[in-house]
């Protein structure tokens, strides 16, 4: 793989209420632990998956479907991780 990989994926918000502050303080720590870039999107509204502030802007509420895009070396891994994440409710119960 090269420098210039570009993975994409995409998943759904499914706790009861989306994407609050807890899990997206739980997604930017576990989006920080790869080496690519990690870009979180809803609704064509993109922003920087690492960033606290860009991650809340997105008021994703239940049923939200995200796109997860990321750049760089274990991209794959990082989209992967991160779609797990969201997609088992920011593991809350």
């Amino acid at each position: 793989m090269t420098d210039n990989n570009i993975v994409e994926g995409r998943a759904r918000v499914r706790n009861r209420l989306g994407l609050h502050a807890r899990p997206a303080a739980e997604f930017v720590k576990l989006a920080a632990r790869f080496e690519s870039e990690v870009q979180l999107s809803k609704e064509g509204l993109a922003v920087n998956g690492k960033s606290i502030m860009g991650v809340l802007m997105l008021a994703a509420e239940r049923g939200s479907e995200l796109v997860i895009r990321g750049e760089g070396r274990d991209a794959a891994e990082a989209v992967e991780a991160l779609r797990i994440f969201v997609e088992q409710g920011f593991k809350e119960t």
